[in-house]
């Protein structure tokens, strides 16, 4: 029986979201990180190494092959990336608390691209793993 879509890329509808919360949402005043140089950037670099690491990881669960397909790759990356872009031109455009950002969306992409090695060598055996131990569950 196939899985209802919101469960099948449950990992990857929360880590959407709260990228967009957060993308959306005033910038809180934190002054114990206003010495950490460029931290807007780094946060914006992990936070789509999370988006892309969750595509990641809902991919190959969502498998029974867990082989890394063209789609699984061009949806593991175009999809953060293009996420990362929309967002900018969003706050840009979208919001007043917010501005977007040429290199916002360059952290975003190196993000992206960091959680590739990631997905394809240190995700997909997790997954499997996950999902024998879920199947012993039923």
């Amino acid at each position: 029986m196939q899985k209802p879509f919101l469960l099948k890329y449950f990992w990857s509808i929360l880590a959407t979201l709260t990228a967009f919360v957060l993308s959306v949402m005033p910038v809180p005043e934190m002054p114990d990180l206003d010495d950490v140089p460029l931290m807007d950037k780094w946060v914006h670099m992990l936070m789509y190494a999370g988006v892309a690491t969750a595509v990641w990881f809902d991919a190959y669960r969502s498998r029974d092959d867990r082989r890394v397909t063209p789609a699984i790759l061009l949806w593991a990356v175009l999809f953060p990336i293009l996420l990362g872009g929309a967002l900018e031109l969003w706050q840009k455009y979208l919001t007043d608390c917010r501005s977007g950002e040429w290199l916002d969306f360059v952290a975003d992409t190196i993000g992206t691209l960091v959680a590739l090695p990631v997905g394809l060598w240190l995700v997909r055996p997790y997954a499997r793993r996950l999902s024998r131990f879920m199947k012993g569950l039923h």
